[in-house]
């Protein structure tokens, strides 16, 4: 199994627009839910703790394979929703390990 884990900070001038920002990421995010085969869990979390350095948004996957994980990249689904967000993120962190 391998897990994909993204964090980014969002875009905006106030908190507000930062968490609007953040809901449409988690929308587009949730409406490819049994898009991508290998695919095994998604989820996406809004940091709570408001320090300075903690970004704010999680995406939390699963994938089957690192075949699955390879394949998602390039996934019309998933192209699909890095397009509906744009700018809208303006810090990104990724970590990729087998559990």
């Amino acid at each position: 199994m391998i897990k994909h884990i993204v964090m980014w900070n969002m875009a905006g001038d106030t908190a507000e627009e930062r968490t609007r920002a953040a809901e449409h990421l988690r929308a587009r995010f949730e409406e490819i839910r049994g898009e991508i085969p290998g695919l095994l869990h998604l989820e996406v979390g809004f940091d709570h703790s408001r320090v300075d350095y903690a970004c704010d948004v999680v995406l939390y996957t699963e994938f089957d394979s690192q075949e699955a994980l390879d394949a998602y990249a390039s996934h019309p689904a998933h192209l699909r929703v890095k397009d509906a967000l744009g700018a809208s993120r303006i810090a990104r962190h990724q970590v990729d390990y087998r559990a």
